[in-house]
């Protein structure tokens, strides 16, 4: 009688349906079940292929470095920012500049103090000051340009936008403001806003400044 050869397990089964998206997703889970509940000091490439049931090449076939793989985990909660701001831009009335700065002013606070994502938590908390400084350049770079690219356009169709060096200003904004709700949670959101609106020479079109109006 011949013997069968023993069929694959159920494990091994599941990984061989992954698709190359999936093997990667699946990676990118585990890097971040391991920093949220052992610590960013217990990330290891080990600990990776341990959770997520594939070996060291696998996870070198996706990443070079776990540094790689922290950054594309973090890159997903850089998404989450850029989803709430393009809700807010959707949402915000065209023309309605104070109601916009009232609500801009609201999110970008909530985004720092009530951050719900768990691996930016990780990394504000995680004492590495490089790796914290990354994080919030590659935030303010893809919100920078992301106001640029929608908020920005649809401004200069209907007013003169007074500042030179959009990019620039929109990334030292959003980095300052970062640091400065971080630092003074209570902050009110007036004072953000005044914030925003000052540094944009927006502030004439607030009911606060009537008179900083550009004549057109």
């Amino acid at each position: 009688m011949t013997e069968r050869a023993p069929m694959a397990s159920d494990a091994n089964r599941h990984h061989e349906r992954l698709t190359h998206d999936d093997r990667r997703d699946e990676i990118l889970a585990a890097v971040r079940q391991t920093v949220v509940e052992d610590g960013l000091s217990r990330l290891s490439i080990s600990a990776v292929a341990s959770r997520a049931e594939c070996t060291r090449s696998l996870f070198y076939h996706y990443f070079p470095t776990k540094e790689d793989a922290l950054q594309a985990v973090l890159d997903l909660s850089i998404d989450s920012f850029v989803e709430q701001l393009t809700a807010w831009n959707e949402s915000r009335v065209s023309g309605d500049i104070e109601g916009s700065l009232d609500s801009i002013a609201h999110t970008l606070k909530n985004m720092v103090v009530n951050q719900s994502d768990v691996m930016s938590q990780s990394v504000v908390h995680s004492g590495n000051a490089a790796l914290y400084a990354s994080f919030v350049h590659r935030a303010a770079d893809r919100l920078a340009r992301y106001m640029c690219s929608s908020t920005v356009v649809d401004f200069a169709a209907h007013h003169e936008v007074q500042i030179d060096h959009l990019y620039e200003t929109f990334y030292v904004l959003i980095t300052g403001l970062v640091m400065f709700v971080r630092t003074h949670p209570d902050a009110p959101e007036d004072t953000i806003k005044d914030i925003i609106a000052s540094t944009l020479h927006i502030e004439g079109y607030t009911a606060k400044y009537p008179e900083r109006r550009p004549e057109r």
